[in-house]
């Protein structure tokens, strides 16, 4: 009952990280920083590419959801087992966008023009995907050992 539990808190939690600052950025911390988060960087993104904001926007929203309703729905015994490999993948597709997210800070302060700061919702976002990525290899051994995931 517990990992059904956390696997469903993930379904309230994903769409507060979209909506939390990741990051703060400006030129210059006189003039003040600018709070950007998931949704923020993505309506920036889907302004000047359309194909990378469908990218990432598969990553940073669709991959991360679908994984944990399948979870979810493997946890209930709703959907077969043998549909963790896929829920897995989409897992990994999903930590890629922090990936992203990491490099695209950490090019930014190498370069040295602009002032960035990381933000609460960037590790918010972070423990949302490797608290899922946690609860699928919990999943997946709690069905290789015949038990109904708790």
């Amino acid at each position: 009952m517990f990992l059904r539990f956390l696997t469903l808190s993930l379904l309230i939690l994903y769409p507060v990280a979209w909506f939390a600052p990741l990051m703060r950025a400006g030129l210059l911390p006189i003039f003040g920083l600018s709070e950007i988060s998931v949704l923020t960087g993505l309506q920036s993104l889907w302004g000047s590419d359309a194909v990378l904001a469908l990218i990432v926007t598969f990553f940073a929203i669709f991959a991360p959801y679908l994984k944990t309703i399948g979870l979810a729905l493997v946890q209930w015994g709703l959907l077969d087992t043998r549909v963790q490999p896929v829920l897995h993948v989409l897992g990994k597709l999903a930590m890629a966008d922090v990936f992203l997210i990491a490099l695209y800070i950490t090019l930014a302060k190498g370069i040295g023009l602009a002032t960035i700061e990381t933000a609460w919702g960037l590790y918010l976002f972070t423990a949302c995907i490797l608290a899922s990525l946690a609860l699928g290899m919990l999943t997946e051994r709690t069905a290789k050992i015949g038990k109904t995931p708790d």
